[in-house]
């Protein structure tokens, strides 16, 4: 391995012409409280199965922190339903 980039997050995910696309972000505090600042570090090119894959490796490491007790696992939100348009 020839280096080590730092990322917060990811953003910006595209597929074109079955490459997946995305830029690894960092992220530092605004002037405006609870606001950040997002800029783009590197940008990661990829085959849908290597997306897969990738995707594959981090639920592993997802799921072995939750069992380790590291991550807590919630349940998504139960969606909203508006019934006062009938």
């Amino acid at each position: 391995m020839s280096r080590s980039i730092y990322t917060d997050g990811v953003a910006n995910i595209t597929m074109v012409d079955g490459v997946v696309r995305y830029d690894l972000v960092t992220m530092s505090p605004a002037k405006e409280e609870g606001k950040f600042n997002v800029s783009p570090v590197a940008s990661v090119s990829t085959s849908v199965q290597g997306m897969l894959r990738t995707y594959d490796q981090l639920s592993k490491v997802i799921n072995k922190m939750v069992e380790q007790g590291v991550l807590k696992k919630t349940e998504p939100a139960d969606p909203v339903v508006d019934d006062t348009t009938h």
